[in-house]
């Protein structure tokens, strides 16, 4: 398959999940209207909606011909709430400054700071919502063969896991702490960027997959698998993001680039060197091709995916 009949593919899976999305949006009316419509600017605002295609692939691939969308798409919807509410509170005045995102102004912007932390609180409460009434109205799956039996419960566990204070809560929170911060422990300060990589980025991934797996009927062996992956493609995701913030094409990225050299952050780039961070990347991206042949999926539109997350320009 070409790049540009991939692209093509990639792209009909987004308009699939833009089109869900606008299905699980709220209504803007009432005294709540304004923050309803900030969180909808947010939701909307483009992108090629990584993370709910990559669970919705994880899900067919684990599911084959029992796969019931019904089943997936509460927590495909909720997954981009979260990823968003993470954008949209990333880009205050208090954390990264930006004004652009995807190519348009950022929610902060246009409506202000606080209006923005409030469109990210209500996002994130959303998601919860969503997920919850899919788990509850779902159809019945089989038994989990974790210490969860419920794949319901599993998965609601694995979104609000991932999502918080022991995943991308807590990667931005180390983020935030070595802003500025001269480590004169090296092996202290690569430990802090892993730490970073792994839960900022690589959360919401591994999430994605783990809960796609999980609704799909694979076995606890297969979801662990499934998270190595994500893991993997996470960490790589991020460490060609640092390398783009310093060659990319802002117009091609639709944001600023040089933010994180301006804020000070510490980066695989900036610790390891662009050749060590370059080699890293493919490391990673070999691990985890390596994890889907494994599973049976090294044909799949996932591992296509992962390789153009991965070597991505923007």
């Amino acid at each position: 398959m070409s790049g540009t009949e991939f692209e093509k593919e990639l792209l009909d899976r987004a308009s699939y999940v833009e089109d869900m999305l606008k299905e699980f949006l709220p209504k803007e009316e009432g005294y709540a209207s304004t923050v309803i419509e900030a969180m909808n600017y947010s939701l909307l605002a483009g992108g090629k909606r990584l993370r709910p295609v990559m669970m919705m692939e994880s899900y067919k691939l684990f599911s084959g011909a029992d796969a019931d969308m019904e089943v997936v798409r509460p927590f495909m919807a909720a997954m981009e709430m979260i990823h968003t509410y993470s954008l949209v509170h990333d880009d205050l005045p208090a954390m990264d400054n930006d004004e652009y995102r995807r190519g348009r102004k950022t929610t902060h912007v246009v409506y202000g700071p606080g209006m923005a932390t409030l469109a990210g609180d209500g996002l994130l409460n959303l998601a919860f919502e969503t997920a919850i009434m899919g788990a509850a109205r779902g159809k019945a799956l089989s038994d989990y063969d974790g210490e969860q039996k419920s794949r319901y419960l599993e998965a609601l566990s694995i979104l609000s896991r991932k999502a918080g204070i022991y995943g991308m809560v807590g990667g931005q929170c180390a983020d935030i702490v070595s802003e500025n911060t001269t480590y004169t422990d090296m092996d202290e300060a690569k430990e802090v960027l892993h730490y970073i990589d792994e839960n900022k980025t690589g959360a919401l991934i591994e999430s994605s997959l783990m809960i796609g797996a999980v609704l799909g009927g694979a076995s606890f062996d297969d979801v662990k698998k499934i998270e190595k992956a994500g893991s993997d493609v996470g960490i790589a995701f991020q460490i060609q993001d640092d390398i783009l913030d310093i060659e990319g094409d802002e117009s091609e990225l639709g944001k600023p680039i040089g933010s994180d050299i301006k804020n000070g952050k510490s980066t695989y780039v900036s610790i390891y060197g662009m050749d060590a961070a370059r080699t890293k990347v493919k490391e990673l991206s070999d691990e985890a091709s390596d994890i889907l042949k494994e599973l049976g999926f090294e044909e799949s539109f996932l591992g296509r995916l992962f390789t153009y997350l991965i070597y991505r320009k923007k």
